[in-house]
């Protein structure tokens, strides 16, 4: 059992929560998932599964679109509805035109500071363990990526957000800052993940609903669609042999053309992934994600 289920993850479940639901249903296969939802979220969460497993950092690097709401005028230990919220006293309420204003400094590559409660370690233990203990938590700032921000309503104090963005964003940060540079607080009180990719919403599962294994062999999607980004060859049977032998193969002008770059997804004619290539040390492409013997 080998390739991607999207799945819809509901509000008030983790996603270790549904990671152990699908596991249930295809041991001895393994899954996994390509991007933390916090319990509040809901929205796609995509699960590989076999082989897919194999290609979550591939699903990662995709673009995710996030719709988000935001309470402005409160603050939280969490950045969220779910931590302890004090409403400020009497603050600056901002206008519609004021917000726009402030949206291209949160464009493109920018720093942001991760929240305190979160996943990220710090010295070998988790960000939201140490935050939850009292302690004092010191998370560095890093470069994201956000490729789109467009406000979909404001009515003070609610502001609702389209994002799209890059791995490792946090959205509830995200939130956060741009308050400040209004000169106010927010917290986000909903999150939904519409998009990893073209992984979409519309199209996910939901992981209550009759979800046994029947349903998830019908619903298993392609290992191509975790390297929808990636340029791509077509191999041939010979092609195919060398790989499953450890060997290079000679990528033809047009595909290594094609390629540009430094990875490339090797498929079969049927459109199946083969393997991911990279260039060899000498002429010739190596595989770094390799699932030829399937196909012998």
């Amino acid at each position: 059992m080998h390739g991607i289920l999207n799945i819809n993850k509901p509000a008030g479940k983790t996603s270790r929560d549904i990671v152990n639901i699908v596991q249930r249903q295809v041991r001895p296969a393994k899954t996994g998932h390509a991007g933390t939802l916090d319990p509040l979220a809901t929205g796609v969460l995509v699960c590989p599964v076999g082989h897919g497993t194999k290609l979550i950092e591939y699903i990662q690097r995709l673009p995710k679109t996030y719709e988000a709401v935001f309470l402005l005028g409160r603050h939280s230990d969490t950045e969220d509805i779910e931590g302890a919220v004090i409403e400020l006293e009497s603050p600056p309420q901002p206008t519609l035109a004021e917000i726009e204003t402030q949206l291209p400094q949160f464009l493109g590559t920018i720093s942001q500071m991760p929240p305190a409660y979160s996943a990220l370690k710090v010295d070998g233990k988790r960000a939201y363990d140490l935050a939850r203990q009292g302690k004092e938590v010191k998370l560095a700032s890093r470069e994201i990526e956000v490729y789109q921000l467009e406000i979909l309503q404001y009515q003070y104090p609610r502001l609702s957000m389209r994002i799209e963005c890059g791995s490792g964003t946090y959205v509830r940060s995200l939130g956060r800052d741009l308050a400040r540079s209004l000169g106010t607080e927010a917290i986000m009180s909903e999150l939904v993940r519409t998009a990893i990719g073209d992984f979409r919403i519309e199209e996910a599962l939901n992981p209550l609903d009759s979800f046994d294994r029947e349903k998830i062999e019908q619903s298993l999607q392609s290992t191509c669609r975790a390297v929808q980004a990636l340029p791509s060859v077509v191999v041939d049977a010979e092609q195919i042999v060398r790989l499953a032998q450890g060997k290079l193969i000679d990528v033809k002008p047009s595909a290594s053309g094609q390629a540009g770059g430094n990875e490339v997804a090797a498929m079969t004619s049927e459109g199946e992934l083969v393997a991911v290539l990279q260039p060899g040390k000498e002429s010739g492409w190596r595989s770094v994600k390799n699932f030829a013997n399937d196909y012998l």
